[in-house]
């Protein structure tokens, strides 16, 4: 008997970026009461949620596999701090050409070689890295956002305050029943088409 599991694929930052937004995670784990943000490690959504039996596991990374052997590595770039008022805030992603495209790519991929469908189709992409999620209460909301708001990324390699990196991979995630745990990295290659 297969059991269905709960996945996603994302960009993941380079770990200074990650240790970066955990420390953020931290400060509103602290201020303001927000945890669930620590429930996947810091990422850029891609293809959201989607069920899958852990018994097909193999084709689906040999799917996603051969699609990341047609893309080339993304320059991304994180601006600062945004926010989806009043309950989640978060670091702002570019929504760069490349970005766009490798997204849009991607969700043609899931539905038609693996029929994996979007929960919501309609909603444009909107690139972000979270550190307050769902929990953050719409009064801490208020209180913290005027604090970030204008709060510059604080990291050693921030060229006007803006981070930059070439994503390189895109990652599969898998959720444990606790938190989401990274499955594999699926490695971009040069010279796509």
């Amino acid at each position: 008997m297969s059991s269905m599991q709960r996945w996603f694929i994302a960009l993941l930052p380079p770990i200074e970026m990650q240790d970066y937004a955990n420390q953020v995670r931290q400060h509103f784990a602290d201020h303001y009461a927000s945890r669930k943000a620590f429930n996947s490690p810091p990422h850029i959504t891609l293809q959201p949620p989607f069920d899958w039996e852990m018994a097909r596991r193999d084709a689906l990374i040999t799917s996603l596999t051969t699609f990341a052997h047609t893309q080339a590595p993304v320059p991304v770039t994180l601006p600062g701090f945004g926010a989806f008022p009043p309950r989640v805030i978060f670091i702002d992603v570019v929504r760069s050409c490349e970005l766009l495209a490798l997204q849009q790519q991607l969700m043609q991929h899931c539905v038609m070689e693996l029929n994996i469908r979007h929960p919501s189709p309609e909603r444009p992409f909107a690139p972000h890295m979270t550190v307050a999620f769902r929990d953050l209460t719409k009064a801490n909301f208020h209180q913290a956002w005027p604090k970030f708001e204008h709060q510059p990324l604080v990291l050693t390699n921030a060229d006007n305050h803006q981070y930059q990196f070439a994503a390189s991979s895109i990652t599969l995630l898998q959720h444990d029943g606790q938190r989401w745990q990274v499955d594999c990295d699926l490695a971009l290659r040069c010279g796509a088409r």
